[in-house]
């Protein structure tokens, strides 16, 4: 039997760009854990819950949130954008729009932007009133991007745009190699440094202008292998993460890879697989792999430093680094809190039972999360 156990829910395969899927398939797995493990689990410290809310429930798309300063903002699939005050949970604003939106919300240069399953771009202000809105030529499943008056938005068909932050007029366009199969996912950009990063399928990761898209480097983080073309998939289905020296991106059924952020050369690579993501602090890069396991791996060297798969899940979140914390969310709709240097586990809590698809968002006292049945919890890291 095959299922689906990708950052997406749903099962549905179709065609853009050649053969794509609508989930990873591998092979079921049932999840094995001994009663002295769950009871374990549940003698974990509970971690504190600050607030909870609610928008609209997902069928297919993955919604993640946006921060910016005392603000967290919220979409879902019924076309709601909502401003929530982070701190305290109070909604500020929802604006009830027509459209279905199909991704994340994106936030920078003093604009919410938001992308739908029609290819279209919406901009609002701070206080939800449109700004503009434009289209580009096909679905947007990860939160559009801002910098320097330039809007980034990647799409499911492997183009990558850069827009007008004034206007939303088109500046320049990316097409990312697409083989035969790939994965239907919720990899969207990072922007640093003046330019843009992002990972496609076939292992591949570019960086490009932010202002003009000319491309300045393209490596493999992963080269496919095997013999049938599911085999043969390695896409990288998640945001590469970066400092001031590197670039890191981490592909399904390839490898963990680190590059050099100006010349594109690969300081080091690791077997590693994942679909969920990763995220990275001053000593480590934290993957979510396969079959619910979280691993840190020296920043440096790519040591491995540690593995936790004692988590009650085979479907993670990506990581989010919180100080001297490592938080993940799983397909059970449980979040953890991971020590960073050995990975134990500290705390847990429990949210409505449905899956936790998108990384935790730090927020000014904690972190939030969102769950495909549209809840909205904000926790704390004081317990």
């Amino acid at each position: 039997m095959l299922v689906g156990c990708s950052n997406l829910p749903s099962m549905k395969m179709f065609d853009t760009l050649g053969h794509q899927i609508g989930d990873l398939f591998v092979k079921e797995e049932k999840i094995e854990i001994d009663k002295e493990e769950l009871e374990a689990l549940k003698a974990l410290d509970r971690i504190p819950l600050l607030w909870r809310s609610r928008v609209g429930e997902s069928e297919i798309a993955v919604f993640s949130l946006a921060t910016h300063q005392d603000a967290l903002y919220a979409a879902d699939e019924d076309g709601e954008l909502t401003r929530f005050d982070a701190v305290t949970g109070d909604q500020i604003w929802r604006n009830k729009t027509k459209e279905k939106f199909s991704g994340g919300v994106g936030v920078g240069d003093d604009m919410v932007l938001v992308g739908t399953s029609k290819g279209e771009v919406f901009a609002y202000n701070e206080s939800g009133h449109s700004l503009w809105k434009t289209r580009v030529t096909s679905e947007i499943l990860s939160p559009p991007q801002t910098d320097s008056g330039i809007v980034v938005v990647r799409t499911v068909d492997s183009r990558v745009f850069g827009l007008d932050a004034v206007d939303g007029s088109r500046k320049w366009v990316y097409q990312g190699a697409t083989p035969s199969l790939t994965v239907r996912s919720t990899a969207g950009v990072a922007i640093s440094h003046g330019a843009v990063f992002a990972g496609f399928s076939g292992g591949k990761m570019a960086a490009m202008s932010l202002f003009n898209g000319n491309i300045g480097w393209e490596v493999a983080v992963s080269q496919p292998k095997g013999v049938t073309e599911l085999e043969r998939m390695t896409d990288i289905t998640s945001n590469p993460v970066i400092d001031d020296r590197i670039v890191c991106a981490v592909a399904y059924q390839g490898r963990l890879s680190c590059t050099e952020i100006n010349e594109g050369v690969q300081i080091w690579a690791r077997e590693s697989s994942s679909n969920a993501g990763l995220a990275m602090d001053n000593d480590y890069i934290y993957v979510s792999e396969d079959n619910g396991v979280v691993a840190a791996y020296d920043k440096r060297s790519g040591a491995g430093m540690w593995k936790q798969s004692r988590l009650g899940s085979k479907n993670l979140s990506a990581p989010l680094v919180i100080g001297h914390y490592i938080v993940v969310g799983d397909d059970q709709g449980f979040v953890s809190l991971l020590r960073n240097y050995d990975g134990v586990v500290l705390a847990r809590a429990a949210t409505d039972g449905s899956p936790i698809l998108a990384a935790p968002k730090l927020i000014p006292n904690g972190f939030a999360v969102q769950t495909i049945e549209g809840g909205i919890y904000a926790f704390g890291t004081d317990f």
